[in-house]
Formats: structure tokens, sequence, C-alpha cells
């Protein structure tokens, strides 16, 4: 696995920003172990509903909270109590701050008798951590989806396409790699451009998918980046059906990823049928198979520190200078914009504007 630092990212071993940590239908009143930023961390939903996430190992012994199938007070399926958490091993508490709150067998509490407490967010049938190796407050929010609570739209199941051996940059490098569309996902580009502005990159795109036949129109898309690990694609349809394409990827450690994938579907004019729902699961398989043949593809190959890069390829560089900014300390963000911001056309392809993107299109961009 090749690793930040070989890649000339930043001070940081993991990058500062928004993650999705896990699928919420499958975080209850059990331990859900995972492992991101190098970290074993165990999830779980309190009485409330509420999910939090505290750090695995007990401080008394170096247990592992959440690996016990056998022990009685697992089996019985009551390590969870209130918003607090049991150790399976000699019972002691621990609330979602991670900090010790009952030891069972004494009165006393030790001030180090802490797990560690890492805050989330529920939201978009997923739970959100907000990761910074300097510990501050976010300084943008998880992107807005509204909708979400749009009843015209069938909402998404993740699909996990699972862990990854490969950094995560080279997932980031697809936003501004116009070359490998054709390709891979049989897509002929009427106009492509890449902008960079702030924690966000953008990547507005249309043309023929010649998978879909040749009386099928063209395929618009506005796809972007919020922070470093998580990608929103709006797709644009003729026939009022449009989607949108969500993609988020975590570290798990330096150098290796894990990824899910989901599609929120528009039904035109009117509440979702059964019928209608079974057709929006068929189309996020479709997505999702299109989506795998990239994840085949970098599943595969040797880490790429510095592409040879042709000039109609799409502007790497500009990327991958943008991306630094979530390795490094914020007051170097400034410095590192600088050296990446704007608007980034492909030689000899159209941008939006030039290629009669639609108004949505080229409006998807806030105004600065």
């Amino acid at each position: 696995m090749a690793t930040a630092k070989e890649y000339g990212l930043g001070e940081f071993t993991f990058p500062r920003g928004w993650f999705m940590v896990a699928d919420a239908s499958k975080i209850t009143q059990k331990p859900h172990n995972v492992r991101f930023f190098g970290r074993e961390m165990v999830l779980y939903r309190g009485a409330s509903g509420k999910v939090h996430m505290v750090g695995a190992y007990c401080p008394h012994m170096r247990t592992h909270i959440g690996k016990s199938r056998t022990s009685f007070m697992a089996q019985r399926g009551d390590q969870i109590q209130g918003e607090s958490i049991h150790c399976p091993y000699h019972a002691w508490r621990f609330g979602p701050d991670g900090k010790c709150d009952k030891i069972p067998y004494s009165d006393t509490i030790p001030q180090k008798a802490e797990l560690g407490g890492y805050p989330v967010v529920e939201r978009y049938g997923a739970i959100f951590h907000w990761h910074d190796p300097e510990g501050g407050e976010p300084d943008y929010d998880i992107p807005p989806i509204p909708e979400w609570d749009d009843s015209h739209y069938v909402r998404w199941e993740f699909d996990e396409l699972g862990p990854m051996n490969l950094h995560q940059i080279e997932v980031v490098d697809n936003i501004c790699d116009m070359q490998h569309l054709y390709p891979i996902h049989a897509s002929h580009q009427n106009y492509f451009e890449l902008v960079i502005r702030g924690h966000q990159a953008w990547q507005l795109m249309g043309g023929k998918h010649e998978l879909l036949g040749a009386d099928a129109g063209i395929s618009e898309f506005n796809t972007y980046y919020t922070g470093p690990g998580i990608l929103i694609s709006r797709y644009i349809a003729d026939n009022d059906n449009d989607s949108i394409m969500y993609i988020t990827h975590t570290p798990i450690d330096d150098g290796s990823v894990y990824v899910w994938h989901a599609v929120l579907s528009k039904v035109a004019n009117r509440e979702p049928t059964t019928d209608d729902i079974a057709q929006a699961k068929m189309q996020q398989k479709m997505s999702c198979d299109a989506f795998e043949a990239d994840f085949e593809i970098w599943s595969n190959k040797l880490a790429c520190f510095r592409p040879m890069q042709m000039p109609a390829d799409g502007n790497f560089l500009k990327v991958r200078t943008w991306y630094k900014q979530f390795y490094n300390p914020r007051v170097q963000v400034p410095a590192i914009l600088s050296r990446c911001e704007g608007h980034y056309k492909v030689p000899g392809m159209p941008d939006a504007q030039e290629g009669g993107a639609r108004k949505e299109i080229l409006e998807a961009v806030p105004a600065e």
C-alpha cells in the first residue's frame, strides 16, 4: 500500500473532512465494529435511537469491546445500556464520550478510564464522522441532498464495495479524467469541464452513452466532491427521471480505503409505486455495475505517484494540488488553493458553456 507521504500530499497521514463510517441500517443496539483512520472503533445505537462511536479497546485490560459473541453479556444482548456500552470482559461501562461511567465492582473510576469518543451524524441513511488531525470543528457541512425528502424520489440502499488497497487520491483522480470515460463506460463527450473552488471540485460533462443505443439523448452530469471523501453526481434526464449517484470512500489505513455506492432515483410526477421501486433498484444496479468497472481497475493497479500525463487526459496536477488542502494545516489552505482554483478545459473539447449544456449544468457551480 502506498502512503500519503509517498504521494507527497502533506503533513497528515489522514485527511481532514466528513467521511461515511457506516450504513445507518446496520447500526443497532449491538456493537458494530469498524476500522478507519488506522483506528479500531465501535458503533452502536443507544436507547434513544441516537448513534454513537467510541474507541474499541477497554483501558482496563485492552479488550476489544465489540468482538465478543460467546460471552454471557454478548449472548444476552445487553452490552448497550441507555446510551452507554459495556466491555464484555469485566462489564466496565462507557458513555458516548468514551469515558467510563460505571465499574460494577468499584465506587472509584480511574481518571484515565476512557475509550475515546468520536461524534457522528446520521443523515441520508448513512453515519458520518468529522475527522480532523488538528482537532478542529467542521469548516463545511455534509453536502445537502434536498431530494432525499422529495416524495417523488426512491431512497437508496447502500452498495458496499468494501475495502481496496489503493490510496484514495487515485479514486479522486477520476473527477478530471476525461479519457477513461469511453474505454471504461462507453461514453462519448460533447463537453467536459473541471472547476475547483474551495473545498469542492466539479466535473461538468455531457455526451452520448454508446450502450444506451443510437436513439438515446445526451446524458448530462453535474458531479462534484465535497471535501476529500464524498462525491455526488446529479444526472439530468430528458424524461424527467433524474437521479443522484452517491459515492463515499473513507481511509481504513494509510493507503487503503473503504467504498460505498448508492443511487437516488426520481419518478416523474407521482409517488413511487412497487414497479417504480423495482425499476429504481435496477437503475442503481446498473450504476453500481458501471462503478465496479472503475473499482476493478483501481484494485489491480500499482500506485501512480506522478501520471505520465498527456494534455488531453484532464488536469490531474490541479486536482492533486486541490486534494493537498485536506492533508495540511488549515493555515496553509489559502496558499494551496491559490495554485489550483479555477475552470479547466481539456484541449480540443468544449467546456460546458461552449458545448451547449443545459441550464441546470451551467448553474451547478455556485456563484462566487
